[in-house]
């Protein structure tokens, strides 16, 4: 496939991008269109993200063919193609571009041509990537400094996956693991926020996917900054003058060895949640969380602690993060009222389950609660299979939709009565997508979890109204 260098967009007039409604694509692409070009693209979903996409101008397709290609797209002269590694490499249109001499670039190419030039505040790590950047970019956003960000879901504050702003030399960036993608950045600040092991069918084992964190880290440029969770194990092998701190949330700040930041004295009052936030000079007391979840008070310190080294005042960070209020399919809240609530979420590792599960008995400890779970990939369902089924035990009653395969193929003996068998919670069915509002249909005084990364957030809506209509 062919390359470009960071000064070879002169004569491009057109980017085309295969999985254009993927969350991370999609930014890329209102990014390109924001600047000008003409912006197309092929999805095999008519989602909501894809019609929007649609309504700014942005031309898309859902036929995978190549004659679904319009004109514009078409002169490999002036047309820059991106994929994403989800594409199979025999999908038709991937592979008419590739035959006719165009430009093909990964995502994560083209997301690190972007932001190479600027200031990158990245966000790496198995687990809350998402929630810490979007975080990180309201706090800037809302500061003197600002920011641009390229966000891995979508902000409750602005509606949005990507936030510009042209006077801003800094850009907030979801540093993404899979396929080796965080490669292609150029981290000038960086958080690492966990390295549970994930995406064993790109790493192969876990000892493999801890070096590829190691690799990241020593992309951070010279003169930069590393913040890890505090008790990460990791070997860093970091570029002259990258500063090392460290973050974390203490229950006793009076102990030996406390982070560079934490979090302490959390309490809940009001269905609200404060704590003091400590950086290694100040103390911000009584600071109010805008997501009143307690698995949000890691990750805020993280994306606090950034703000703070990037000089947000500390007022700034405090009306920030007050008013911060999520990213959708992140722990949201949809119905809450005496009779039953429902939480989506978008949890899809076994370590992201047990948080969430685990934040849910805080906020509802005298609920029976009824986790809906649509496992995401084969191969995550085969290596991850007993821890899956211990957290899922955990829940009150389990029910398990069928695999979201997403860029798999079956594999012989993996699939979700497996995993069923497994769990040894005693009230577990399985059922089919289709099946599940007649499943929930009668259900009362309890608190209902959708859980999963696939295609279980075409359920939110229709959960929603179903238990709305009943009061």
């Amino acid at each position: 496939m062919s390359q470009l260098s960071h000064t070879d967009f002169d004569n491009i007039t057109a980017f085309y991008f295969i999985g254009i409604g993927g969350i991370g694509m999609s930014a890329l692409a209102r990014y390109c269109h924001s600047k000008g070009y003409v912006v197309g693209g092929y999805d095999r979903q008519q989602g909501e993200l894809c019609h929007e996409l649609e309504e700014e101008g942005i031309r898309v397709v859902y036929e995978e063919q190549s004659d679904a290609i319009s004109e514009p797209f078409t002169d490999p002269k002036h047309t820059i193609v991106i994929y994403t590694p989800a594409i199979s490499a025999d999908m038709p249109q991937l592979v008419y571009f590739r035959d006719n001499g165009f430009v093909i670039m990964k995502r994560a190419e083209l997301l690190g041509i972007i932001t190479h030039r600027m200031r990158a505040l990245c966000v790496a790590g198995t687990h809350g990537k998402t929630t810490t950047s979007t975080m990180l970019a309201h706090l800037i956003y809302l500061s003197d400094i600002n920011c641009n960000a390229f966000l891995g879901g979508i902000s409750c504050n602005y509606g949005t996956n990507l936030i510009l702003q042209e006077d801003s030399s800094y850009v907030v960036v979801e540093a993404d693991e899979f396929d080796h993608s965080f490669l292609q950045l150029t981290p000038f600040m960086t958080v690492v926020t966990s390295i549970d092991p994930d995406h064993l069918d790109i790493y192969g084992d876990p000892e493999h996917y801890r070096q590829g964190f190691e690799d990241y880290c020593a992309r951070i440029v010279k003169g930069g900054v590393l913040l890890l969770k505090q008790g990460l194990q990791i070997n860093t092998r970091l570029q002259e003058g990258v500063k090392t701190f460290t973050y974390g949330v203490v229950e006793d700040d009076r102990t030996d060895n406390l982070p560079n930041f934490y979090a302490s004295n959390i309490r809940q009052k009001n269905a609200s949640i404060f704590f003091d936030f400590h950086t290694p000079s100040d103390t911000l007391y009584d600071l109010k969380l805008g997501v009143p979840v307690f698995i949000n008070i890691e990750n805020a310190v993280a994306a606090m602690a950034i703000a703070w080294l990037v000089g947000v005042e500390t007022s700034e960070i405090r009306l920030g993060i007050a008013s911060y209020t999520g990213v959708k399919r992140r722990f949201n809240i949809i119905v809450n009222n005496d009779d039953i609530s429902y939480i989506d979420d978008y949890a899809h590792h076994p370590k992201e389950l047990e948080a969430s599960i685990r934040s849910i008995r805080q906020l509802f400890p005298e609920k029976k609660i009824t986790g809906i779970f649509q496992p995401h990939l084969y191969t995550r369902t085969r290596d991850f299979a007993d821890d899956f089924a211990r957290v899922l035990s955990e829940l009150d009653e389990v029910i398990l939709l069928p695999i979201y395969p997403a860029r798999e193929k079956p594999i012989e003996g993996v699939n979700s009565q497996m995993l069923l068998n497994k769990i040894t919670c005693p009230d577990k069915q399985l059922v089919d997508k289709d099946q599940l509002l007649d499943t929930l249909r009668d259900r009362h005084h309890q608190v209902i979890l959708t859980l999963g990364a696939g295609n279980i957030d075409q359920m939110v809506e229709p959960i929603k109204n179903m238990l709305n209509s009943r009061n």
